[in-house]
């Protein structure tokens, strides 16, 4: 029977190369010149950590976090900010949680969503990744059409398509 998985999976060398080029760009900006700012990423807790002189100078760095992100084909929305936090020293810090995997309410309101589709498929919810499982291709490729329009909380990818 042919199935295929929608999971939320992070391409971690694209994020690092959207890392270095918002450094990059960070670096030749004329308002951060003279700004002490850090950028790091640590892949083995998936955090990003940010450290720079005020607010406007971290709002600023996120717009060009996700605007590098777009053009490397990583959705922002694996980015889970937390709180902005003060230093001794006046300036500001905040680490960056990436979000990998889907969570339960999430793939509940998945299968919930593909069910509603009255297709002649079966959704079931393994780990964090919904099973999409059916008679014809055609029933699968219209469900993968539909989960594709519609917004959901976590950017969704389809993998293992099995004739």
């Amino acid at each position: 029977m042919p199935s295929f998985d929608v999971v939320n999976e992070l391409n971690l060398q694209e994020l690092d190369n959207a890392i270095n080029n918002t450094q990059r760009e960070i670096s030749t900006r004329y308002d951060f010149r003279n700004v002490i700012t850090e950028m790091n990423i640590n892949k083995k807790e998936k955090k990003i950590h940010i450290f720079t002189a005020d607010d406007m100078h971290m709002n600023a760095i996120k717009d060009s976090l996700a605007l590098n992100m777009r053009k490397r084909n990583v959705d922002p929305r694996v980015l889970q900010y937390g709180k902005v936090l003060p230093t001794e020293k006046g300036h500001v810090v905040t680490d960056i949680t990436l979000v990998e995997g889907i969570e339960k309410e999430e793939c509940k309101k998945v299968v919930k969503f593909i069910k509603g589709l009255n297709l002649k498929v079966e959704a079931q919810i393994m780990d964090d990744q919904v099973r999409v499982s059916g008679k014809k291709i055609d029933d699968l490729q219209a469900v993968i059409a539909a989960l594709k329009a519609e917004e959901f909380i976590v950017p969704l990818q389809f993998v293992n398509m099995r004739p």
